[in-house]
């Protein structure tokens, strides 16, 4: 049975293996970040979560078992300075896996693991406040809008004044009304100047005989 096994061997013997993810670790807590490739990056990523979880403790003890596997004092100091700001509000996942493409030469597939900064686990707690904040307006504009209008058109049956719009109805109809009375009468006065004109021939006529 697999047990007490776990990682990876990538085909080297127990002490070269663990040197080399010791310069590693070293490397990826000096640079934030380093190129490798998947198989390693994987394993790496055990390794730095394990040396972030003791910075994050930070007690003596947790120094010296950070120091015993990372090579150089100044990153450990940078790393147990800068935890607890850096890395205190997340439980795990401190690392990111970029996947690059193959290597040229043996085609062997490349990944980049960084360290995740704290601005990014900022700005993702922020975002869900502002939608909820910009959802909420527009409805109380619209409550505000549609108040005043409720109020004039009560106020206005109070008092017995019709509304603006209904004003200007009876103003156009009274208008074309106007308009074809006009259009009556001068109708009237040309029947009327035909009928006197045909009149005063008919007289003419009368007089010849």
């Amino acid at each position: 049975m697999k047990h007490r096994k776990a990682g990876v061997k990538l085909g080297r013997t127990t002490s070269h293996r663990t040197a080399m993810f010791r310069n590693m670790v070293t490397s990826l807590f000096k640079y934030d970040r380093i190129q490798t490739t998947d198989t390693k990056a994987k394993e790496l990523k055990r390794w730095a979560d394990n040396i972030i979880t003791l910075a994050k403790r930070g007690d003596l003890n947790a120094r010296r078992q950070a120091l015993s596997v990372v090579r150089e004092k100044d990153v450990v100091n940078k790393l147990f300075a800068e935890a607890a700001e850096r890395f205190g509000s997340r439980a795990g996942g401190y690392t990111r896996i970029v996947k690059l493409g193959r290597r040229p030469g043996d085609s062997a597939p490349v990944s980049m693991i960084e360290l995740i900064a704290a601005d990014t686990a900022k700005s993702k707690e922020k975002k869900p406040k502002k939608k909820g904040a910009k959802a909420s307006k527009p409805k109380t504009r619209k409550a505000k809008s549609v108040q005043p209008e409720k109020e004039e058109a009560a106020s206005a049956a109070q008092d017995g004044k019709p509304d603006d719009a209904t004003a200007e109805k009876p103003k156009k109809k009274i208008k074309t009304k106007a308009v074809s009375a006009k259009g009556t009468a001068k109708k009237s006065k040309t029947k009327k100047d035909k009928t006197s004109e045909t009149a005063e021939n008919a007289d003419d006529s009368q007089k010849k005989d």
